[in-house]
């Protein structure tokens, strides 16, 4: 059996092993962002108002304003967050785009000049640019990757963003409110539910981040009981004082 037989099974294992998470596809971060946002300001909001001796059903009646008032919100900014940032790459590219097509050989010569600092050889470097320029779209490519730190083609969704942060942060939301819409007149099983859902959420980002699932679980869990004891005692105060 030749080298080349032998070698070819373990290319094609780490070909089939090393692959990597969309980490650009504009998703994860309003998503989770949403969900630990939903969770903390609806339940710091709803311990709030319980803390100035209110009805349970003022306290729905909050948890539902907020949760809409919050996706809505969330939604909203994470839209035109996205698109304008895509509209400021889409007008870096036509810059780039233009200086392609007025002064081609500056901008061979530039990335050569790049792959020099990098360590190539000035002789391939030159080369290699050379052969890159000659279609203008993957020139385009390569320079939006290496002056600029983004791939084209996978540019974020501002769509894919707002639906993502909004149905992350409603269900982040939901979750104080489902025991009193199950028929809870306390405000511990609202936090209860509430401060389980934050080390969960923790402990799942921990599973895409590759964190510890139990320091990024309890982290969110202190963050979170932190805002809901912060508010209840304003509210109490509040109370006291009208």
């Amino acid at each position: 059996m030749s080298i080349i037989e032998a070698q070819a099974p373990l290319h094609e294992a780490h070909r089939d092993n090393h692959t990597h998470r969309d980490v650009n596809g504009g998703w994860l971060r309003p998503a989770v962002f949403g969900a630990m946002d939903g969770l903390v300001s609806n339940l710091a909001l709803m311990t709030g108002v319980a803390g100035g001796a209110v009805s349970s059903q003022t306290i729905v009646v909050t948890g539902l304003a907020g949760l809409a008032a919050g996706a809505f919100s969330m939604a909203a900014g994470e839209y035109t967050s996205v698109a304008s940032q895509r509209e400021l790459v889409q007008a870096e590219l036509d810059v780039e785009r233009r200086q392609l097509r007025k002064h081609p050989i500056d901008e061979m010569e530039e990335l050569a000049a790049l792959y020099v600092s990098r360590g190539v050889e000035p002789a391939l470097a030159r080369e290699v640019a050379m052969q890159l320029s000659r279609d203008p779209e993957q020139a385009l490519e390569i320079h939006a990757r290496e002056e600029l730190g983004i791939d084209p083609d996978d540019l974020p969704s501002p769509m894919v963003a707002a639906v993502s942060s909004f149905g992350s942060f409603a269900l982040g939301a939901l979750l104080p409110l489902l025991p009193y819409l199950l028929g809870a007149t306390a405000l511990w099983p609202a936090v209860l539910l509430a401060l389980l859902g934050l080390f969960g959420c923790g402990a799942l980002v921990a599973r895409v981040t590759a964190r510890g699932w139990w320091f990024s679980g309890l982290r969110q869990l202190l963050l979170g009981g932190a805002a809901a004891a912060v508010t209840y005692g304003l509210g109490m105060a509040f109370d006291a004082v009208l």
